[in-house]
């Protein structure tokens, strides 16, 4: 059968029937029910002097006969029905037998409705039986403590034990390509560790096979194969999946020619179920190994490929297992720590550490905390958007961010792998983790983008490629892929930290409840204090004030007394005023308009100038931008600001005052400055506290309640108030009004 091989086929190329064996041995396939010969390969001739031909159709007694066939143990006719009542020939194989006078190891396969009868020399050249060996290599293979060692012990061990030039452990990644993750060679050769060779160089139908045949031996890439002949016209080729002998690909002889290899051979390596990768030897001489020693090299290939399953889940497990641990340390942090930011991102493990991400980004309460490398917040901001209109679920990931999301590629080296989990998809709250972009060189051994070869008639077909120097492609815009173990870790995290969330959301409604009491509390109180205390202080100051005028005869120690005692209930009644209005500022609600600060600031100097009635003063208003804001409150602030300007300055010659606004970014900052006595360093963390006064403010007039219903007013604007003073030199108040 003829199969031309080209670029939209190579992956469909019919491998287990290429109607072919190799020439270090001959096949027979005989009808399992008949025992009649169906199939034979033409080179029988040149082993046993018998014309192929002559034997199709031919029952195998008769072949027995002619062939002189001999075995210790049984017929040819009884090995075949010992073989046909097998569920698996291995069991059975290799059956030791004479043909004319030689030494042959027969094994017999199956193949749909035939069975195939495959003679074998069975000297090998090892010269030793491989078999005595296998024991202590064995064990010297599994003394490697970790996958890395224990790959390159199992190399070592099968060079010394089938001594071929080079022996290479050849693993499969994710995509089908393949890395040479340890090797043992003669000294004159050149590494191939390291490389990495195409998923094309070993097609996926090849792999197929590899997971059936775990052995493969090509003894002569430069031998011509022999062809498989039947008597019936147009029969379908015979299926040589299962078989020993089958010829190699035209392709792959040629790509082993390309490398110098004159014999090679092969161990499957099988972790859960798959084709891990293989055992790949090559010898750059012709080299045949007899059925006895591959099936000892088979044994060797199950024992290495469990233990580097073992390995392998040993590594998993450990990885999992500390990113479980910090999983749960992140959990005790949230339990024992309200501020969830801090437990989060500032202890020792950070949410970075339950994955292997470089940076992650925490997007709660409308901050974003980062740890490690990350985008800048900007950028991540940007990230934050994108997701919450793409991801769909509570879960989102992907390796190669910057193909799905362009501008990603502008920080590529921080962020070209995500890991996002949502925390609240209506406030956009997240946490994403960060893997960078592998610029990873990888070496391929020769180009992988180069596997066609233009043919005389000009088309192009697929070849292997004839250099193998190395050749390094940077793999961009990919980061290391997601594990499911991380995926884990941050779904259990994710977890943990929306049930405190929760509790945290139900601890602030039972406050909230509490603040509710805590409110109709004070409406009582602040009742209590209109009505109860009001009541009596205006009797004592009436009364006082009757006694005054009526009782002509208090000399003027008793009318001072009386003064005193007038002047005390005004500030009395001042302070309740005061108190009252402190209470009622934090629970009104803020009716925010536009605000002419120009008309608003001219009105409060001419009221405040009216009732101090300041000498010298130079009170002058600047740039009056206006702002948003509770036209009311806002009229309590600077009233209250300017007022202490003036009074506190009323001793400088002259008094100065000045109020003016600039606006800056997204900001429009008010001052209120003056050139008074100042404020004292020591009274700076207590100027907006409630009752407290300055000691070089006492002979001033005042209650200590305006600065702290300022702050109130000022917080409620969600705005920003500040001041600068030095002692004796004044004081400037600043107050920042977001723009709007």
């Amino acid at each position: 059968m003829s199969y031309q091989v080209d670029l939209t086929n190579c992956d469909r190329e019919p491998i287990h029937i290429p109607g072919k064996i190799q020439s270090h041995g001959f096949l027979i396939a005989v009808n399992s029910k008949s025992y009649n010969i169906s199939y034979i390969s033409q080179n029988i001739e040149s082993y046993t002097g018998v014309n192929a031909t002559g034997l199709l159709g031919k029952n195998i007694t008769e072949l027995e006969e002619q062939l002189a066939i001999a075995s210790d143990t049984a017929s040819l006719q009884q090995l075949l029905n010992l073989a046909k009542g097998s569920k698996s020939s291995d069991t059975i194989n290799p059956l030791a037998i004479d043909v004319k006078g030689s030494n042959y190891n027969l094994i017999i396969s199956h193949s749909v409705n035939d069975l195939v009868l495959e003679f074998e020399p069975t000297k090998s050249d090892l010269g030793y039986d491989i078999q005595k060996t296998i024991g202590r290599s064995v064990a010297e293979i599994l003394s490697g403590k970790n996958l890395s060692i224990l790959l390159q012990n199992a190399a070592f061990e099968i060079k010394k034990i089938i001594n071929y030039d080079r022996v290479m452990i050849y693993k499969f990644n994710e995509d089908g390509h393949g890395e040479v993750t340890a090797e043992v060679k003669n000294d004159d050769l050149e590494p191939f560790l390291g490389l990495h060779y195409p998923a094309s160089d070993i097609p996926k139908q090849a792999r197929e096979l590899y997971k059936i045949n775990l052995t493969r031996i090509i003894a002569d890439v430069n031998s011509d194969s022999s062809a498989i002949i039947t008597y019936e016209e147009g029969a379908a080729p015979l299926d040589l999946t299962h078989s020993v002998l089958r010829a190699v690909s035209p392709i792959h002889i040629q790509y082993l020619k390309n490398m110098g290899v004159g014999s090679s051979f092969s161990i499957s390596l099988i972790a859960h179920g798959e084709l891990w990768g293989l055992i790949a030897c090559h010898n750059y001489s012709p080299r045949f190994i007899d059925y006895k020693s591959r099936d000892a090299s088979k044994l060797i290939g199950q024992i290495l490929s469990s233990a580097l399953e073992y390995r392998q889940d040993e590594e998993d497990s450990a990885k999992l297992h500390e990113l479980g641990e910090a999983a749960n340390t992140i959990a005790d942090y949230i339990k024992k720590d309200t501020d969830f930011t801090f437990a989060l991102t500032r202890n020792k493990v950070t949410i970075k550490d339950v994955t292997t991400a470089t940076g992650a980004a925490l997007i709660y309460d409308g901050e974003i905390n980062t740890i490690g490398q990350t985008p800048t917040e900007g950028q991540i901001a940007d990230i934050v958007e994108w997701l919450k209109v793409n991801m769909v679920d509570t879960i989102y990931s992907t390796y190669r961010f910057p193909e799905i999301f362009p501008a990603a590629k502008d920080y590529s080296d921080v962020a070209t792998g995500i890991l996002s989990c949502s925390l609240s998809r209506e406030l956009g709250e997240m946490i994403i983790w960060f893997k960078p972009e592998q610029v990873k060189s990888i070496t391929w051994a020769g180009n992988p983008e180069k596997p066609v070869e233009e043919t005389a008639d000009g088309l192009l077909q697929l070849s292997p490629r004839k250099s193998f120097d190395s050749w390094t492609q940077i793999v961009k815009n990919t980061s290391e892929k997601w594990k499911h173990d991380e995926i884990t870790a941050v779904l259990k995290v994710r977890e943990d930290v929306i049930y405190a969330i929760n509790r945290k959301a139900n601890e602030i409604r039972i406050l909230n409840e509490r603040l509710q009491l805590a409110y109709d509390e004070l409406d009582t109180f602040s009742y209590t204090i209109s009505h109860d205390l009001r009541t009596p202080l205006s009797s004592i100051k009436n009364y006082s004030e009757l006694l005054l005028a009526s009782n002509k005869s208090l000399d003027e120690p008793a009318k001072k007394m009386l003064d005193r005692i007038i002047k005390g209930t005004d500030k009395m009644h001042m302070l309740i005023k005061e108190i009252l209005h402190y209470s009622r500022v934090g629970r009104a609600e803020i009716e925010t308009t536009p605000i002419d600060m120009g008309l608003l600031l001219n009105e409060i100097k001419r009221e405040v100038l009216s009732a101090l009635n300041p000498e010298n003063i130079e009170f002058t208003i600047g740039e009056t931008p206006s702002i948003q804001g509770d036209s009311v409150m806002i009229t309590q602030v600077f009233t209250n600001l300017i007022n202490n300007a003036v009074k506190y300055s009323s001793k400088s010659t002259p008094s100065k005052v000045k109020v003016e606004g600039i606006v800056r970014n997204s900001e429009i900052v008010y001052s209120v400055s003056d050139n008074g006595v100042g404020i004292d360093v020591n009274y700076y963390n207590r100027v907006f506290e409630l009752f407290k006064r300055m000691d070089n403010a006492l002979e001033f007039e005042g209650t200590g309640v305006g600065l702290a219903i300022v702050k109130r007013i000022v917080e409620k604007h969600k705005a920003r108030i500040w001041f600068e003073s030095k002692l004796g030199f004044g004081t400037v108040f600043y107050i920042s009004f977001k723009i709007s």
